[in-house]
């Protein structure tokens, strides 16, 4: 079973290193989805070249949806190019 697959700004941590899930690119993906979160979903989370795989939980104390990840376990996602034939 693949895992849903939902930008996120690694940049937008909490002071737990919890990412926050209230990007304007998340909400897009989630809604391109019809995904909604819910505590212990599963996701794989993306931006520009890195990703990693994170556990959903609500924040209480900010009233916001976050991620536990590992932050060694990100990698490097190769860019697909497109050739075009002439």
């Amino acid at each position: 079973m693949s895992l849903s697959r939902v930008f996120v700004d690694f940049h937008n941590a909490d002071g737990q290193g919890r990412l926050r899930l209230n990007c304007i690119g998340t909400i897009e993906d989630l809604a391109h989805q019809q995904a909604e979160l819910e505590d212990g979903q599963r996701l794989t989370l993306y931006s520009e070249e890195l990703e990693v795989e994170g556990v959903v939980q609500f924040s209480e104390n900010e009233k916001v949806w976050v991620a536990v990840i590992d932050w060694n376990q990100m990698r490097q996602v190769e860019q697909l190019v497109v050739q075009s034939q002439n």
